[in-house]
């Protein structure tokens, strides 16, 4: 019985697991293309109510690690090669 229950556990803590490396995936390739589109954006040419957008955006990346955004340049370019 108590084997049973572990093996329980044990499978839905996989199941788990493999959700939540599915969301990190997403949120890898989102963080990454915004990185990219902040790269590329030229702040002077955003109307004054984006701009506020914009900051926080790029003060949220720029929070990052360098590994956790490294992990998203490389999860967009692969996204953009498929």
């Amino acid at each position: 019985m108590q084997n049973t229950i572990n093996e329980n556990e044990i499978n839905m803590l996989r199941t788990e697991l493999e959700l939540l490396m599915g969301e990190r995936q997403a949120l890898l390739v989102i963080t990454g293309a915004a990185a990219g589109l902040i790269a590329e954006m030229n702040s002077h040419n955003l109307p004054p109510a984006f701009l506020k957008a914009a900051d926080l955006l790029a003060t949220s990346i720029n929070k990052l690690s360098e590994e956790s955004l490294q992990d998203s340049l490389n999860a967009v370019h692969a996204e953009m090669m498929n």
